[in-house]
């Protein structure tokens, strides 16, 4: 199967720089996948397209401020984005996996300073653009980046020098039930939800379950191979409770909110589609002729084209009807990406 088959044209002005003014009144598509039927609404309305004894489910992954500006022994500036703390450490000295911007330059025992009492040595390089990081910094590292990080926007939103750490990306790049820190990016397909909107969904016999998966730089790879079966996924860590699989395993019907919520599920869901509890990482790569197991709808956002987020919407609602909702909220003028609208999958 071909990367190029799934491409399309998007105008660059509809790729969304800034959130909704209220979460909720972002657009919602509605695309049925048995009828072909596609409706245009509101994301207020969002409760009314779910039933009686669905699950919600819903990452409750929670975005770091991953961006940190350091300084080199030289005076030269390296950007460094935290990927995943991979050695257990104390609150003060911890080693992350990272990426540094510029590293032309970097070599393993390069000092970076942050602040005073706060440095980092690079320990080694582990590939191409990836590195080890041995942090040591006071008064703990959850402080530490908390004051000192900025959140990690994707490369398609642009911010000038005097917004990157704006109070309204800190609160909009982040779900209103984000609970367990971890991510390098917003599972975004839940920064639609509003307090209200939640509440309406409970009130409508609808139960929400949370799972967790902690989304990495992945994210915003391309997909490099024209053949897309010679493609390979990052791994990311998830994790499910037993009250989260027993709620789920007990739904009529399952919708996903977000690729993260579908990915996990489809991984740790056997053959029959019982989901399992516990922690692991998931390398899935979903794409057309993919078999699911376990999600019957799908919450998600308008997508990268030969995007592996736009391939798993493929598979799911098919090429075709996938390119007609696409078609249409081009025409419409639907705002795309991580701060755009979204659709929702029946």
């Amino acid at each position: 199967m071909n990367l190029s088959d799934f491409d399309y044209d998007l105008p660059e002005a509809l790729i969304a720089q800034e959130p909704a003014p209220v979460r909720d009144q972002s657009r919602l598509m509605i695309v049925d996948r048995r009828s072909g039927g596609i409706r245009h609404t509101v994301f207020k309305t969002f409760h009314q397209h779910l039933q009686r004894g669905d699950v919600l489910v819903v990452n409750n992954s929670r975005v770091i401020p991953a961006r940190l500006k350091g300084r080199k022994a030289t005076g030269g500036g390296v950007e460094v984005l935290l990927l995943a703390r991979k050695v257990p450490g104390t609150s003060r000295e911890q080693t992350w996996e990272a990426l540094l911007k510029p590293a032309r330059n970097v070599r393993p025992g390069t000092s970076l300073w942050f602040a005073e009492g706060c440095e980092a040595q690079v320990r080694e390089r582990i590939s191409e653009k990836k590195w080890l990081l041995d942090f040591s910094v006071v008064p703990s590292f959850d402080e530490f980046i908390e004051q000192l990080g900025v959140p990690p926007l994707p490369p398609y939103i642009k911010r000038g020098k005097d917004q990157v750490n704006s109070v309204q990306d800190r609160e909009r790049y982040q779900t209103i039930y984000a609970r367990v820190p971890g991510s390098v990016a917003a599972p975004t397909a839940g920064l639609h939800f509003s307090p209200e909107v939640l509440n309406e969904v409970a009130g409508s016999s609808v139960v929400i379950a949370g799972i967790t998966l902690h989304v990495g730089y992945g994210t915003f790879s391309p997909v490099v191979e024209e053949q897309l079966e010679n493609h390979r996924m990052d791994k990311e860590i998830y994790e499910i409770s037993d009250e989260s699989a027993r709620i789920i395993n007990g739904g009529k019907r399952v919708v996903a909110v977000g690729s993260t919520s579908m990915r996990t599920l489809e991984t740790s869901a056997d053959e029959a589609g019982k989901v399992k509890a516990g922690k692991a990482a998931t390398g899935l790569f979903i794409y057309p002729g993919y078999r699911f197991k376990r999600v019957n709808a799908l919450l998600t956002n308008f997508h990268l084209p030969k995007s592996t987020l736009y391939l798993l919407v493929c598979s799911f609602a098919g090429r075709e009807l996938v390119r007609e909702a696409y078609r249409q909220a081009i025409e419409e003028r639907y705002r795309f990406y991580s701060y755009g609208d979204c659709m929702l999958i029946l």
